[in-house]
């Protein structure tokens, strides 16, 4: 039975999917725009730590006030209505919920409420990549041990990349690359929120009417956010990644084929089997007409003379040898695709993406000269971006990861370009997120 007939099934039958939200900015205003017009969810509570921007983000989406009316969490399961507060504790604890959907994008934050979320028997839905990009494998260990499912979100790229290469895989074709579009020129990698607004290609009135974060918008930009999300659709599906970081080749739609091949059958690929991302954008900033820019994609080979004859007979989207054929989805919608993961996780007990593997890393990497005393402000801010690696060359290196470059100090001089590497920085080793991917270093060592 489709997801959707099983959730008609349960409003039918008076019942519904129980879910709790953590964090409300526009990923999760995205999802809330979709919720009254799905059967069989019910989004009980909301945790964010502005309540009152929570409130104003709703009414942005079209809901009315009497959605929110509740007092409690337990109140909001006996009115249907929706109980918001600060306490994501209470939240991720309550009985009653069935999963969580973590949508702070704040990696450290996001690794407690998953831990609490798997120890109170709850599946989570984890918008925040950047904490599955440095212990993505732990966390899907531990929600395994609990008995929960662990999940990457469907809508944001990760998860799709991964649904193309899973019904790839299932067809019985070999992936030889697969990956997402970005708009990318390589002096974005400096780039910082004063600066993103003009290289990403919004006003500012267009960015402040969408609430819109610079920072968190600056992280894709900067290269940070296809190196995060590249890493978790590495450690989800096992496909392997550039040993220098991403390449960004230029591409139009019709390329990608041509493009995504071994370098040694006229292609930019190392070996087949990788992860890497499309630029929108020639090295000399032409816009290339009919872009991947805000899609996805995979491309799988014909293994046989009969195959690629099927693909001719069917005008597949092929390079000019007809062995290499791409399949993609040319946009993503984000939040409002995230019930997907709901009904998935509740439902069929399937993760939409899940890591059970450590092939890639994001190392923190200098945008400037850092000097001992500042302090490093994560993925799209003015000191660092993160660099795509293998977790092996990751390991050797001790780099540090990305998703730990958070309000922590520089004790040594960084060179703009250079990685940072744990005896860099002055890490809080107090933190769970830490204590995580130390344990992962150790149960998941890559060779």
């Amino acid at each position: 039975m489709s997801l959707h007939r099983q959730l008609q099934q349960l409003a039918a039958n008076q019942k519904s999917i129980k879910v709790g939200l953590i964090g409300a900015g526009k990923f999760g205003s995205m999802y809330l725009s979709q919720i009254p017009t799905t059967p069989g969810v019910h989004l009980v509570g909301i945790a964010d730590l502005s309540p009152q921007q929570v409130k104003s983000n709703l009414a942005r989406v079209g809901w009315k006030p009497e959605q929110t009316e509740a007092q409690s969490i337990d109140h909001a399961i006996k009115t249907g209505q929706t109980f918001i507060s600060e306490d994501w504790q209470a939240l991720v604890s309550h009985p009653a919920i069935d999963v969580i959907v973590e949508c702070t994008g704040h990696p450290i934050a996001a690794v407690d409420h998953c831990l609490l979320a798997f120890k109170n028997g709850k599946h989570v839905v984890n918008v925040t990549v950047e904490a599955d990009a440095f212990c993505g494998p732990l966390l899907a260990q531990k929600a395994s041990e609990a008995g929960v499912v662990y999940s990457l979100a469907f809508g944001d790229q990760p998860a799709l990349i991964c649904d193309l290469v899973d019904w790839a895989r299932t067809c019985g074709f070999p992936v030889v690359a697969a990956g997402r579009g970005h708009k990318w020129l390589p002096h974005f990698s400096e780039s910082t929120p004063e600066t993103v607004w003009g290289n990403y290609g919004l006003t500012p009135e267009q960015a402040t009417r969408g609430g819109l974060n610079p920072k968190m918008f600056n992280s894709f930009l900067d290269g940070s956010k296809p190196s995060i999300e590249s890493t978790a659709v590495a450690n989800a599906t096992g496909l392997s990644v550039p040993s220098n970081g991403l390449l960004y080749p230029p591409a139009s739609v019709e390329d990608i084929p041509f493009v995504t091949r071994p370098i040694s059958e006229g292609g930019v690929l190392e070996k087949k089997g990788m992860v890497e991302v499309i630029s929108s954008l020639e090295a000399n900033g032409r816009k290339i007409p009919y872009d991947i820019r805000m899609g996805v994609w995979v491309t799988v080979e014909a293994e046989t003379d009969y195959i690629k004859n099927c693909f001719e007979e069917y005008n597949a989207h092929t390079d000019p040898s007809g062995r290499y054929f791409t399949l993609y989805k040319r946009w993503h919608l984000i939040g409002l695709e995230v019930g997907m993961s709901v009904a998935s996780v509740a439902l069929r007990k399937e993760a939409t993406g899940v890591a059970h593997c450590w092939n890639a890393d994001v190392v923190a990497t200098a945008k400037r000269d850092l000097k001992p005393g500042e302090i490093l402000d994560g993925e799209g801010g003015y000191t660092v971006w993160g660099k795509l690696l293998p977790a092996a060359k990751s390991v050797a290196m001790g780099g540090l990861p990305l998703g730990l470059a958070h309000d922590i100090k520089v004790i040594r001089p960084v060179k703009k370009g250079q990685s940072l590497c744990w005896d860099d920085v002055a890490v809080d080793t107090s933190t769970h997120a830490y204590k995580i991917r130390q344990e992962l270093e150790t149960k998941f060592k890559p060779t």
